[in-house]
């Protein structure tokens, strides 16, 4: 087996010169000079994008044995590259129109060569200006819901289930989920983030004892309900967009947990913008009317995601106890609530712990940015905590509105 070597460009453009000229990939023309260059800005992984002569290119992506953003110090395990390569080729088969797409993995060297999604935008930095993507919750939606359903019990044989969470049995990555979302913001830890102006506002939340058993129950949720095969970091920096495109990347945090985390996560996001734009749309009809679009696309983004997973259930589960009249909805009842507490640990722990958005982080007004970031824990703290008493998506929908009024 090769010793694993981290890449440079040079080793780039080897090793894909190789694909092409050895082993026959069709990606680029074995005559053509390539070029290439790094430009991963993410946490953990190397990014090159190589290039040849007539602008044709793809990506390749290859993981590092630690945490970019940290150093050497805090080791993590190359198995996520194939983690990252199998979700995106599970999903891929399932959602073809919004996943990217895997072009060549090899697991010794913990690379993938991905279509080059670069004349895209990255949602998170066309949010930031505010920039409307009307198909985005629709797209979001379809990907999540069949992504989700033919991962499921409803769908696979018990058999086929229990191989797949074994496949994707994902420990360090889960760990550092698991620490972010439940553990750091609960306690005082040297990872989070926060100015001193807030430590008051911290300090009650993480002596709220309610809020310690609602998150209690999440993270237990979290740990112990292989309910589907997750993209595991459903945030707006994993998603490339434009007006007619939507396409998802880095599912490296795949596993198999609850149903509501993705759709959760994909929601808080869309929350950290919508409280982001307070401190950056001045004009107030401008602000509100991006702000509309926003809970619009969640709404859509949810109402969907419901009404898809609804029909699947009805149409095509495999499994006789788990079609009894009424199953479905009460499943999916379920599912909104875990959504809906995942949301607001995604509000909370993107406020104060480690790794920040930079919707917020970006505001350059310091007061302004002070009052979003108490805005996204109250947010955030108010759904964690309300979770369990909405009933439907129409009871969320109230309750979240009457947070952002």
């Amino acid at each position: 087996m090769p010793e694993y070597v981290a890449f440079n460009a040079q080793h780039a453009i080897d090793y894909i010169k190789n694909l092409v000229t050895k082993d026959g990939y069709d990606l680029f023309d074995p005559d053509q000079t390539l070029t290439a260059y790094e430009f991963g800005d993410g946490n953990l992984n190397l990014v090159f994008r190589i290039s040849d002569e007539q602008s044709n290119s793809v990506i390749l992506k290859q993981a590092l044995p630690y945490a970019r953003c940290v150093g050497e110090s805090w080791p993590l395990t190359l198995d996520r590259a194939r983690i990252e390569a199998e979700v995106l080729l599970n999903h891929g088969a399932l959602s073809p129109d919004y996943t990217a797409k895997v072009l060549h993995h090899n697991p010794e060297q913990a690379l993938t060569i991905l279509e080059d999604l670069g004349h895209l935008q990255i949602l998170r930095s066309a949010q930031i200006n505010a920039e409307q993507f009307p198909l985005l919750g629709q797209h979001v939606a379809h990907y999540l819901s069949h992504s989700g359903f033919y991962n499921s019990d409803f769908y696979l044989t018990a058999q086929d289930k229990k191989a797949k969470v074994s496949q994707f049995t994902n420990p360090e990555l889960c760990q550092i989920t698991e620490d972010l979302f439940f553990n750091d913001i609960l306690r005082e830890h040297e990872r989070n983030n926060y100015p001193s102006e807030l430590q008051s506002t911290v300090n009650k939340l993480q002596n709220n004892a309610a809020l310690h058993l609602a998150i209690a129950k999440l993270k237990a949720t979290f740990l112990s309900c292989p309910q589907t095969l997750l993209h595991g970091d459903m945030h707006s920096g994993s998603i490339f967009v434009d007006q007619n495109t939507t396409k998802m990347i880095d599912p490296e945090f795949g596993f198999f947990g609850p149903v509501g985390f993705d759709i959760g996560s994909f929601i808080g996001n869309l929350l950290l913008n919508y409280c982001a734009q307070n401190a950056r749309i001045s004009e107030f009809v401008t602000r509100r009317n991006y702000h509309s679009h926003l809970l619009t696309c969640l709404q859509e983004s949810y109402s969907l995601f419901e009404q898809q997973w609804l029909k699947l259930i009805a149409e095509q589960t495999t499994d006789n106890n788990l079609k009894a009249a009424g199953y479905g909805e009460y499943f999916m009842q379920q599912v909104l609530q875990d959504a809906i507490g995942y949301c607001g640990t995604e509000l909370i722990r993107r406020t104060i712990g480690l790794a920040h958005v930079a919707d917020i982080d970006g505001i350059e007004d310091a007061q302004a940015r002070l009052d979003v970031q108490r805005h996204t824990l109250a947010l955030g703290e108010q759904l964690v905590l309300n979770a369990h008493t909405c009933n439907s998506k129409e009871e969320f929908f109230s309750l979240l509105i009457s947070q952002l009024n």
